[in-house]
């Protein structure tokens, strides 16, 4: 049986294609259709004429057939806006407002009731408790009529009031014990969602899951009973996860996932201590474990991977989260083996097939959790690490990414690897604090020694792909290269001359401590010159034995640098003796690379950036 707004959208569709038929005849030149009873009396005309003898009239010239109309495609056309908008008031609006209308009425009549103790307490239980049922099993009866929406305000009505009922028992009247109007509410959800699976209603089911998670606060006496919240909160998100695998219904899963984070995070505000440890990150880690099985059975029957995927990340960041605050303040050594465990875990989930019904939704879900395993790696290094241990962290962990990227040519790990290479190098060039107790070798040398190593090996893997960004960060790398070099040994050669200056003896504002001092400054500025030309210089022979014009333009750009800095800065504030050196050093060197040019001892390709 129809609904009364199909019924009427059906008869203008009738009127529609009506006036649409007439519209045809009259264009071709075709009678317009009498009505049936016509017909007959026509009919029965004809046959009388036909049965008297008399003058045969010629027949009638046949038409040709008309032209035939051309061919497109019907499609039954919307009802008018104000139509819509007249049904949904009609059919939703007014039916809200009336259900509303009739429980503030039946609330002031009960309560009225109640104020001249016409109703006694256990009568007011019983009461609503009848009242739910019956507005529940009425609403079947709408529902078999093809009034869906309405049924299922009418229960929504009905399981309200009989929560509420079984609430007022136990907290206003103290009718009950609290065991027996838990179990009585753990039935109204059971039969709930029952309901909800036998009619293919997934609104059922939400009202199934709202009164599941309603019960502990509608019980709630304020007490620490964490064993029994959590075990309930398990065993009921446990049951969403069955619908899940039954039936195709993706909210229940996120409003589980909320539900029960909205009350770990209220009971763990108010009553946690460390002494609740263990028992705490048990359920913390059986919650992870169901919401992380959640997105696989999604996909099962689903192809939107927008719900699977939010619901998988925001898991596992809860989940690490819960875990670090409750260890950090313990060790951090086992705050870190913590991520590393958790990153293991989604290692292996990886591997797990969803069989999705969509191959790139289940891809995506592979991809999530191997983002997740990165970063928990990536995070678990400043947890345990201190320092420039850190850094190191950070680099072998680039370098290893790089590798395993390699291998299974994934582009994702190639971009994990080199985020981590990124984090490596801003803490070291911007944040890392060496302790010096000799030259050269040192930690920090060892350090930028290490990052000269991830880079060159990063270019290296980078270089010659068929990808231009892959290409181009390459060449990066290899600028990274060169930077962080010179870095490290300018860093040195400061370090070498602030020890010089630091044994000179005297009074600092004296002239002869003041004279040295210059001394030592001009002999520093001078190595510096000399070091960024021997750079250049190595760059150079390096781009020509390698047959690199990207190496090559490495060191032209340097040793230009070099250039305006003897020209401009070594002019003026060096010393005869340095100012000769720095100038005949750098006049030979150019004249060198020079000469190497106009020769063409080595072919110059045009464009190589290996």
């Amino acid at each position: 049986m129809i609904s009364q707004p199909e019924f009427e959208q059906l008869v203008q569709q009738i009127r529609e294609l009506t006036a649409r038929l007439l519209r045809l005849e009259q264009l071709f030149g075709i009678e317009a259709s009498t009505p049936l009873s016509e017909q007959r009396y026509e009919t029965s005309q004809f046959r009388t004429a036909e049965a008297q003898p008399g003058p045969q009239r010629p027949p009638l010239p046949v038409p040709p057939p008309p032209p035939p109309a051309p061919a497109y495609t019907s499609s039954p056309r919307a009802a008018p806006l104000s139509d819509d908008l007249e049904s949904r008031i009609g059919s939703h609006w007014l039916n809200r407002i009336g259900i509303a209308a009739v429980l503030i009425g039946v609330s002031f009549f009960l309560n009225y009731a109640f104020e001249n103790n016409w109703i006694g307490p256990s009568a007011r239980v019983v009461i609503g408790l009848l009242a739910g049922i019956a507005v529940v099993l009425w609403s079947e009866r709408f529902r078999k009529c093809g009034y869906s929406i309405f049924s299922y305000s009418l229960k929504a009505v009905g399981i309200g009031v009989l929560y509420l009922s079984l609430w007022a028992s136990f907290q206003v009247y103290h009718l009950l014990p609290s065991n027996i109007v838990f179990a009585a509410m753990i039935v109204v959800t059971a039969s709930t969602c029952a309901l909800a699976v036998a009619q293919n209603a997934e609104v059922i089911a939400i009202f199934a899951i709202a009164g599941g998670f309603a019960t502990p606060a509608l019980l709630s006496t304020g007490e620490n009973h964490e064993i029994v919240l959590f075990s309930y909160l398990a065993l009921l998100d446990v049951a969403l996860l069955a619908l899940t695998v039954t039936k195709p219904w993706r909210r229940i899963a996120v409003l589980g996932f909320v539900g029960t984070l909205i009350y770990y995070i209220g009971w763990y505000d108010t009553f946690y201590s460390r002494s609740q440890l263990t028992p705490t990150l048990i359920f913390a880690t059986l919650f992870f474990a169901i919401f992380a099985t959640a997105p696989l059975l999604i996909l099962h029957h689903d192809s939107d991977r927008r719900i699977p995927l939010a619901l998988a990340f925001a898991n596992g960041v809860t989940y690490f989260l819960q875990g670090y605050v409750m260890l950090i303040s313990i060790s951090s050594t086992e705050t870190a083996w913590f991520a590393l465990l958790l990153a293991t875990f989604y290692l292996l989930l990886v591997r797990i097939k969803a069989e999705a019904s969509d191959t790139n939704a289940e891809n995506s879900l592979r991809l999530m959790h191997l983002a997740l395993a990165m970063g928990l790696i990536t995070v678990a290094i400043p947890i345990r690490l201190e320092a420039h241990a850190i850094t190191i962290g950070w680099l072998v962990e680039s370098a290893a990414l790089l590798w395993v990227a390699g291998r299974l040519k994934s582009d994702l790990l190639t971009t994990f690897s080199l985020a981590a290479l990124a984090l490596g190098l801003v803490r070291l060039l911007f944040i890392d604090d060496f302790p010096l107790l000799s030259l050269f070798f040192n930690s920090r040398m060892a350090v930028y020694a290490i990052a000269v190593a991830v880079l060159g090996y990063a270019a290296y893997q980078n270089a010659g792909h068929e990808n231009e960004t892959r290409r181009t960060t390459a060449g990066v790398a290899l600028i990274l290269l060169n930077v962080v070099a010179l870095r490290g040994l300018s860093l040195e050669v400061s370090d070498y001359y602030a020890r010089q200056m630091t044994v000179t003896p005297g009074h600092p504002w004296s002239p002869t401590e003041f004279l040295q001092r210059r001394s030592i400054l001009i002999a520093r500025d001078f190595t510096y010159s000399a070091l960024w030309m021997a750079h250049g210089a190595m760059l150079m022979i390096v781009g020509f034995w390698r047959g690199s014009a990207f190496v090559r333009w490495q060191a032209l750009v340097l040793i230009a640098l070099t250039t305006v800095k003897v020209f401009v800065y070594d002019t003026s504030q060096l010393d005869h003796i340095y100012r000769i050196i720095s100038f005949v050093a750098l006049g030979m060197l150019l004249l060198a690379i020079s000469f190497a040019y106009q020769r063409n001892w080595i072919k110059l390709p045009s464009a190589n950036m290996s």
